[in-house]
């Protein structure tokens, strides 16, 4: 059973990802509004992939995965970063200090679900 835990400030994408995250079988989505919120989330739950935005007030997405790779206890989880159209600078330095893949808003369900499967090694 997946945990997946969901970071994104704003609450309609937040409910798109977590609604498509749903379809995999006995996925346990986790949502958090920003980073800090995502890192409260960790210390109390266990969890198997990260997808989070970049652009979140409080802690950005980046800053996130900085923390996430700096500790020994979440350093393998991956993490698949959501930008917005063309933000190639964003994307680059996501992949540089750790996110293990990105993704583009507007955001393709189908796209997302294969991309989450594939790190969860699922079919």
């Amino acid at each position: 059973m997946p945990n997946i835990l969901v970071v994104e400030d704003s609450p309609t994408m937040r409910q798109l990802i977590s609604f498509a995250m749903r379809r995999l079988p006995n996925a346990n989505v986790i949502e958090a509004t920003d980073g800090v919120d995502a890192l409260k989330k960790l210390s109390t739950s266990k969890v198997d992939i990260i997808l989070a935005d970049i652009n979140m007030p409080v802690m950005d997405g980046l800053k996130l995965v900085s923390l996430v790779r700096g500790n020994p206890e979440y350093k393998e989880i991956p993490i698949i970063i959501i930008t917005t159209e063309g933000a190639e600078e964003d994307r680059k330095r996501a992949l540089q200090i750790g996110a293990n893949d990105f993704l583009a808003k507007p955001v393709q369900t189908q796209e997302l679900l294969n991309i989450v499967k594939k790190y969860l090694g699922m079919k």
